[in-house]
C-alpha cells in the first residue's frame, strides 16, 4: 500500500507542478486559456468570401488573436510543457502574420504577406505538418491555392506616383525601395530564403542556385535572366514558366524597370 500511496502522491505532485508551470510563459502569453471571442477578425476587410472561409478554417488558429482550441487542446494548455509548445507555435505564427491586424497592414505589407501566403501554401509548407497531423481538415487544396492567387492579383497595387514616371531606363533607388517593400518577404540579396538569393541574378540560368529547392519547371526552363526575361517573369511568372512556385507579379511596367535596374546594379557592384 505504501508503494501505491507513494505513486499516487508522486502523480499528484507532478500534475500540480505541471499546472503551476503552465502559468509560466517562456515563449509569451498567447492568452489560450481564456474565453475566445467569436470569429469576426476579417469582417472589415474586402477579401473574397472563399479566401475568408479558407483562412478562417485553416489559418486563424496560429495567425490571429482568435485562436480556437479543440477540446483536447483546451485541456492540454492547462499543463506544461505541452502548453509551452502550443503557445510557441501560436506566438510565432502571429509574429509572421496576424490576420486580426490585416486591415492595419499597409498595401505594400499586404502584398508581401499575400505573396508569402501563396508561396508557402503552394509548396504545402503551410499549415505545418505537425498542425495538419492533429487538425485533419487543415490541409490546403489546389482550389484554396488558386483562390489565394486570384486574391493576390486582384489586390495588386502600385505605390502612388509611379504612373507619373517618364524614365524607361529604370531608377535603382526606386528599385531598392520596391525590393524592400514588396520582395524582401521572400527574397534576400545574399542568401536563400523562401526564394533564392538575387544579388547575382543577372546572367544566371534559372533554377541553378545551389541548395535551393526549385520547382522542376523552373530547373528545366533553362532561362538566362536578362532585362527582357526578368521583365517577362515579373509580369507573369506562370505565363513564362507554367508550374513554377512563384506567384507574385509586378503589374506596373515602370516599377519593373526600376526593380530590374536595381538588381542589375547589384551584380555590377
Amino acid at each position: 500500500m505504501s508503494r501505491v500511496r507513494s505513486a499516487v502522491v508522486g502523480c499528484v505532485m507532478a500534475l500540480t507542478a505541471s499546472l503551476l508551470l503552465a502559468r509560466v510563459h517562456p515563449f509569451g502569453d498567447a492568452g489560450l486559456a481564456g474565453v475566445r471571442r467569436p470569429q469576426d477578425l476579417m469582417d472589415r476587410t474586402s477579401m473574397p468570401a472563399d479566401v475568408r472561409a479558407t483562412l478562417t478554417a485553416k489559418c486563424v488558429d496560429c495567425h490571429s488573436m482568435s485562436t480556437r482550441l479543440p477540446v483536447y487542446d483546451r485541456v492540454a494548455v492547462r499543463f506544461a510543457p505541452v502548453s509551452w509548445l502550443i503557445e510557441r507555435d501560436v506566438e510565432e505564427g502571429r509574429k509572421h502574420l496576424n490576420l486580426s491586424n490585416w486591415a492595419g497592414y499597409s498595401p505594400d505589407e499586404q502584398q508581401v504577406l499575400l505573396s508569402k501566403i501563396v508561396q508557402e501554401t503552394k509548396q504545402r509548407e503551410m499549415p505545418p505538418l505537425q498542425y495538419r497531423m492533429i487538425h485533419r481538415n487543415a490541409q490546403v487544396s489546389d482550389a484554396d491555392v488558386q483562390a489565394f492567387s486570384r486574391w493576390m492579383r486582384t489586390a495588386e497595387t502600385s505605390p502612388a506616383g509611379t504612373s507619373a514616371q517618364t524614365s524607361t531606363a529604370g531608377d535603382p533607388v526606386r528599385g531598392r525601395a520596391i525590393f524592400e517593400k514588396r520582395c524582401s518577404g521572400c527574397h534576400a540579396l545574399d542568401q536563400n530564403r523562401e526564394g533564392p538569393r538575387l544579388h547575382d541574378v543577372f546572367g544566371r540560368i534559372s533554377g541553378q542556385v545551389a541548395g535551393f529547392p526549385y520547382s522542376p519547371a523552373l530547373v528545366n526552363a533553362h532561362i538566362t535572366w536578362t532585362d527582357a526575361s526578368l521583365d517577362q517573369w515579373l509580369t507573369d511568372p506562370d505565363a513564362l514558366v507554367p508550374g513554377n512556385n512563384m506567384d507574385f507579379h509586378v503589374p506596373e511596367p515602370l516599377e519593373r524597370q526600376d526593380l530590374i535596374r536595381f538588381l542589375r546594379e547589384e551584380v555590377e557592384k
